[in-house]
């Protein structure tokens, strides 16, 4: 079977696009990317160059680009040209040069994907209707660029995703040279009298793609001939183990969490039962913790409840209250679980907005939204949630313990009062039921020293 038959068969079998769909090589100049461009030729699919100039390599990156308009001549097809300040996009973000080239790459395809960019009269932008499903971009990823990526996220290390390599279709961007190795990349280039450009800075090994390209593969090769070939069979064995993994972390992960309005509840004693790290991660890492974060969750299992631990990527907050585990959005009116610091000043809340002050005596005058306490009996963080039954506290004046349920009663709430109610815990110990009544425990007395002072204004 031929490389273009082959090409075609990949195609199909993948259900990456069909001949009727617009597409838009992604083109270095290259003999991959030339490579893809006439294939797609050769196999009759329409479609348009786009070329991104990161402005790297001086007088080389200016060739690259008029090459690439030259092809554009030869198959009688649009070229679409990007100019791109790299370095300067790099140093703002603290970016390596290769991470910073790659996020302006994507961002520009996603532009053009969404409609977005400015394309004057181009032929593209008077054919396409731009929508996700009329335009795909193809990039020329080969078998041997997803075995450097295997490689080097185990070495970095990864979870069982990292080892399933670079995917053949990841919304609009499509890789159809993915089951072909660099050497039938030029053998075919070759038959076919292709002319290309060489990038002069594929030769240094000072990026880390390249160190594994030029020097630590071809280093196992001697001992091993067939690595690249052995990493795309375990790439393609890893992919169908990934499949049966999801299957058992989604049925465990469903008797596990249980969603209540925009928080996640989780029993301690049955997670932590697994004693499965890579279960932890797959529960944490939705909502933005990181995989280093699983030695912090594992700690907080046996921690005191109102302990928590933040997500540095998404403004979520996975919550230590009592026998579960809480992911609750931070400072959120729709959360049901809010963790408060000695630090913050005001609380937004379902019920409205909770202000926090400290002082060094009592005021002289009292609102019955506002509770008085005496610091001296009260542990940061403090726990604002709603009230569940089975809770209990010390009315102030009594000196006898109170269920929340018959404290409503007695003070004749209606059902719906009731289920608007809030209350404040510290140390596992509610202080404040809010906007109501305060704890006799932490009541402000002739010996107090420091008032914290919190009050409710209702929305």
């Amino acid at each position: 079977m031929s490389l273009l038959q082959r090409f075609n068969k990949f195609i199909k079998d993948n259900n990456l696009f069909s001949p009727k769909d617009k597409l838009l090589p992604a083109v270095s100049g290259g003999v991959d990317s030339v490579v893809l461009c006439e294939l797609c030729k050769q196999a009759g699919f329409h479609f348009t160059i786009a070329h991104c100039n990161f402005q790297l390599r001086g007088e080389e990156s200016e060739r690259d680009e008029q090459f690439v308009r030259q092809l554009g001549e030869k198959y009688g097809v649009e070229v679409m040209v990007k100019k791109f300040d790299t370095e300067k996009y790099a140093s703002e973000n603290k970016l390596s040069i290769q991470e910073a080239a790659r996020i302006l790459r994507y961002e520009w395809f996603d532009e053009i994907v969404n409609g977005q960019l400015a394309m004057g009269n181009s032929k593209l932008s008077e054919n396409i209707c731009y929508s996700p499903l009329a335009i795909h971009i193809l990039t020329a990823h080969h078998a041997d660029d997803n075995a450097e990526t295997v490689l080097m996220n185990f070495c970095r290390g990864t979870g069982l995703h990292g080892l399933t390599g670079i995917p053949v279709s990841y919304g609009n961007i499509k890789r159809p040279l993915l089951t072909f190795s660099k050497n039938e990349l030029l053998q075919f280039a070759k038959e076919q009298n292709l002319d290309f450009v060489e990038d002069s800075s594929n030769q240094s090994s000072r990026y880390t793609r390249n160190l594994f390209r030029n020097e630590i593969i071809p280093a196992i090769i001697r001992a091993y001939p067939q690595v690249t070939e052995n990493l795309v069979d375990n790439i393609n064995r890893f992919k169908e183990i990934e499949k049966l993994y999801k299957v058992s972390v989604g049925e465990i992960k469903k008797k596990l969490i249980k969603q209540k309005g925009s928080e996640w509840y989780i029993p301690i004693k049955q997670m932590m039962g697994y004693n499965n790290r890579a279960l932890i991660y797959e529960i944490i890492s939705e909502f933005g913790f990181s995989e280093k974060q699983i030695d912090e969750v594992i700690k907080l299992a046996g921690s005191d409840s109102g302990k928590y631990v933040d997500s540095p990527a998404f403004n979520y907050r996975f919550i230590r209250h009592r026998h579960w585990f809480i992911i609750s959005p931070v400072n959120s009116a729709s959360a049901g679980t809010i963790i408060i610091e000695k630090s913050d000043k005001t609380v937004l809340f379902e019920n409205g907005l909770l202000k926090i002050d400290w002082l060094n005596q009592p005021p002289t005058t009292f609102k019955k939204a506002v509770g008085i306490f005496d610091t001296k009996e009260i542990e940061f963080p403090l726990l604002l949630r709603k009230w569940k039954a089975g809770d209990y506290f010390y009315p102030l004046g009594m000196k006898k313990k109170k269920k929340l349920s018959r404290f409503f009663i007695d003070q004749k709430l209606s059902k719906t009062e009731k289920e608007r109610m809030w209350v404040l815990e510290s140390n596992k110990k509610i202080i404040w039921i809010a906007g109501m009544r305060i704890d006799e425990r932490f009541k402000v007395t002739e010996k107090t020293k420091s008032v914290l002072k919190i009050e409710s204004e209702t929305a």
